[in-house]
């Protein structure tokens, strides 16, 4: 198990051993170093004691501290990017918002443009919730459709293609766009190639 970083000390993901869990973090327990990582809630309850985790992390550097914020695929994390990214929504205001539910549903609401249920979220208010579905409802991609038998369907967040393209640099409007019509029920890489074929 590794803690692997990218350029300028920023920690891409930490994957270890939860050792503790308490308020809105755990800690993961990486070579006997313990990074405390600030989780929302869904993969607060997710992380079990003892057991092995990985979390895709965003780094956050203010002039006195430094936070780490953690999320269990990278759609999650993207989703968390653009939210901090809205004025008004910091760090903690985001992850409240990816509190609310899985990040694929939170992402639904907001390419549904509802504010209401964004505002839900602990200390995103409704001015808040507003910008956040004016400034986002255009850059999360088209919202998900119930899967069609014809698997044809479009991805959900944490599906492993959507991941890999993501890894490769896509954005997450991009990757689903990608691997749109790309079927379900074919072999991950195979799904990765006809994405890029389809974006050649």
């Amino acid at each position: 198990m590794a803690l692997h970083a990218i350029m300028r000390g920023m920690i891409a993901h930490v994957s270890g051993v939860v050792a503790e869990k308490f308020g809105q973090s755990v800690i993961v327990d990486v070579h006997d170093i313990g990074y405390e990582v600030q989780v929302a809630a869904g993969d607060f309850d997710a992380a079990l004691l003892g057991e092995a985790v990985k979390l895709y992390t965003y780094h956050h550097i203010r002039e006195q501290s430094q936070e780490l914020f953690g999320f269990s695929s990278l759609a999650a994390k993207k989703l968390f990017e653009l939210l901090i990214g809205v004025q008004g929504v910091g760090p903690k205001a985001a992850l409240a918002i990816l509190s609310l539910a899985d990040s694929e549903t939170v992402r639904n609401a907001i390419a549904h443009s509802d504010s209401g249920y964004i505002a839900k979220a602990s200390g995103v208010g409704k001015k808040t919730a507003e910008r956040v579905v004016v400034d986002l409802s255009d850059k999360v991609g088209l919202a998900i459709a119930v899967a069609q038998a014809s698997h044809a369907a479009q991805p959900a967040a944490g599906d492993e293609a959507l991941e890999a393209l993501m890894a490769l640099g896509f954005s997450l409007q991009d990757a689903m766009t990608a691997l749109e019509g790309v079927p379900l029920d074919v072999p991950t890489a195979q799904r990765v190639t006809l994405a890029l074929k389809g974006n050649s």
